[in-house]
């Protein structure tokens, strides 16, 4: 496998058997949302929904908010993934917190799959499903809260200190700071060793009898070492499949 087709597992646009579509659930309670950029230094503070749906015109507001601050295009934001966002805030007692990247268009996608690891070239971001958030020092309890959520894809990025919804397959994948990979598709954990060698476990020992977990203190891998690393993740669902 290369790097391209992880990167679909991660977008959702490629799926292993275990993946599965978020089931529908009952949106969550008004919710005033105060949310910042960073990068625009703009905020926003607002009910997004009320008793009879979606507001339209805060909605607007949001997608003017959630553009792509790059080139200032913007996209009709899914609300799904906006009542992901209050959820989550809800589930942890968290009432701001800061939008890292919403919206992208493909000419940003682009850019910043040449020059960040783990960017999907279709990903969900494209179309306005997706949100990178910072919650403080209540981020890995957010993260936690919305994986038990089931209501689409959650990446964690604890060395960037900022973690990834958004409303697509239901699936969760871990980038450390050498950006290694680790995907998890049901009950299956798929990473690789010091070696190189793809290791897929299941709630317990790793298949083959070794041993999972990337060993720490491991020198930073080149372009052409992660490529390596990526390209066995193929053997991934052929395990997947006979689990």
């Amino acid at each position: 496998m290369n790097r391209r087709l992880f990167l679909s597992l991660i977008a959702g646009t490629v799926t292993l058997p275990q993946m599965v579509r978020a089931l529908p659930s009952a949106p969550p309670q008004p919710h005033r949302l105060n949310l910042s950029n960073p990068h625009t230094g703009e905020s926003f503070s607002g009910i997004y929904r009320d008793d009879n749906g979606p507001v339209p015109r805060v909605m607007e507001e949001l997608s003017v908010f959630l553009r792509d601050f790059h080139s200032g295009e913007k996209i009709d934001i899914d609300v799904g993934v906006i009542d992901f966002l209050s959820e989550v805030m809800q589930a942890v007692g968290q009432t701001s917190a800061q939008i890292l990247s919403a919206y992208r268009t493909p000419e940003t996608n682009a850019m910043l799959a040449h020059t960040h690891f783990g960017v999907a070239e279709n990903s969900q971001h494209l179309y306005g499903r997706a949100l990178d958030v910072h919650f403080g020092d209540k981020l890995a309890e957010a993260m936690k809260a919305a994986r038990a959520m089931q209501r689409g894809g959650v990446g964690w990025y604890p060395h960037s200190s900022f973690m990834h919804i958004d409303t697509g397959p239901v699936r969760n994948w871990d980038l450390d700071h050498v950006g290694l990979g680790t995907l998890l598709v049901g009950r299956h954990r798929i990473r690789f060793n010091k070696r190189g060698e793809m290791l897929v476990s299941r709630s317990g020992p790793i298949v083959g009898g070794k041993m999972g977990g990337v060993v720490r203190g491991e020198a930073p891998l080149g372009v052409r070492d992660r490529l390596a690393r990526l390209r066995k993740l193929a053997r991934a669902e052929y395990f997947a499949r006979r689990r």
